[in-house]
């Protein structure tokens, strides 16, 4: 019924958007189950990494069934500027959560030169997808929400709901306080 057993989804995921919704519903068609990989899943924020990785997890899963949550599963993957060690530590996460012998394949989409990292798990079958939703990009999206907006044509909306609430708390004032003063060093997207 399925091509693969996993498949794995690389990303941060700040804040959650029709394009990365669009390549789960894919992955949940062509895979049992799909590994959702939560990049700089560090314990602090910025304005770059609003969000704390059990947050994304709630935003990501309330846009899903509940039949279909129960095929999403998380790996925590922590900031480290080592090509080598991360992809061991993304290895060594996703392994933690594949039965062993299962046909496990990587899924995204070579959106620019950030997107090297899908090129180093050779060993994982590539679904390469083509641009989904206009090469949609979460930074203006962050931009615009630190400015007061959510840009709801772009979320769904577990993600709109999630948004609304994030913004009446003490976090986000102090985020949208940062980001007003010109601390914007934190904004590009690195995957």
């Amino acid at each position: 019924m399925y091509t693969f057993d996993y498949l794995v989804f690389i990303g941060r995921f700040q804040p959650f958007h029709l394009a990365h919704l669009q390549t789960i519903e894919i992955a949940l068609q062509q895979s049992q189950n799909v590994v959702l990989a939560l990049g700089s899943a560090q314990s602090e924020r910025n304005i770059k990494n609003p969000f704390l990785a059990h947050e994304r997890e709630q935003m990501i899963l309330s846009n899903f069934s509940e039949d279909d949550q129960k095929r999403i599963h998380f790996v925590h993957v922590v900031d480290v500027y080592n090509d080598e060690k991360w992809v061991k530590q993304v290895k060594t996460l996703v392994n933690q959560v594949v039965q062993p012998n299962a046909k496990v394949g990587l899924i995204g989409h070579f959106k620019d030169e950030s997107s090297y990292y899908l090129a180093l798990f050779p060993e994982w079958e590539m679904v390469e997808l083509d641009s989904l939703k206009d090469s949609i990009s979460a930074t203006p999206m962050r931009e615009a929400y630190y400015r007061g907006e959510i840009q709801t044509e772009f979320f769904p909306k577990g993600t709109i709901k999630f948004l609304t609430e994030f913004k009446n708390t003490k976090v986000y004032a102090e985020l949208q306080r940062k980001y007003l003063e010109g601390d914007k060093s934190n904004l590009d997207e690195c995957f």
